[in-house]
């Protein structure tokens, strides 16, 4: 996918994400660090979308992301800023720290540089939370594709990731009616009682013969 290629994805995406929130009443809110503020941009491009988007952080140091997210400093020390631990921390502090229904975060390393062992440029670690409790993470490693690449791509994952958390869980399927084992057993034991009646029956002795 091209940087144009993307562009005009997260256009899409967040018309489409937009409107479905506004029809399931849903607010944004966007914790980003790698993408510096690229998701809310794309999403503020559009008019109207004052009404879904709340607000975005963005928490390009560590230091920003404990103070304004709430990561806490043995996670970012002990997983790394470009994790799933940190994602997933920034996702859930940007929903405590906001009264919004959604929030989805972004930490990765874009290039040229920041690359460490195991950590490779292109690596991006997103992370989406729900009001009522969802959360998402997903890694992607896009491989050195150049710092402006990684960072478009990142926003469209990062708006597919909302439409799917916005559309929410399927809805629920008719209850059954539950039934106890007691209940089960009661309905069994009757028929198993015959059938051990019958297996334990002795068997017939032969009539004498009085021919």
């Amino acid at each position: 996918m091209s940087g144009s290629d993307a562009r005009a994805d997260s256009r899409a995406l967040a018309r489409s994400l937009l409107d479905l929130c506004r029809s399931r009443k849903l607010t944004i809110a966007t914790a980003e660090s790698c993408t510096g503020g690229l998701v809310a941009a794309t999403l503020t491009d559009i008019p109207g979308s004052s009404d879904v988007i709340d607000r975005g952080f963005i928490t390009y140091s560590n230091e920003a992301k404990h103070a304004m997210l709430g990561v806490t400093n043995t996670m970012l020390s002990t997983f790394g800023a470009v994790s799933k631990e940190t994602a997933t921390a920034m996702a859930v502090g940007a929903l405590e720290n906001a009264d919004v229904d959604l929030a989805v975060s972004i930490t990765g390393i874009a290039g040229p540089g920041g690359a460490t062992p195991g950590k490779p440029v292109g690596l991006v670690h997103f992370a989406v939370a729900a009001r009522d409790g969802r959360i998402a993470h997903r890694e992607h490693r896009f491989g050195a594709i150049g710092r402006s690449a990684v960072r478009q791509r990142s926003v469209v994952e990062a708006l597919r990731m909302l439409m799917e958390l916005a559309r929410g869980p399927q809805a629920p399927t008719k209850p059954r009616t539950a039934v106890s084992a007691s209940r089960l057993r009661v309905a069994r034991s009757p028929r198993r009682a015959a059938v051990k009646r019958r297996r334990a029956a002795p068997p017939l002795k032969p009539k004498p013969d009085k021919g």
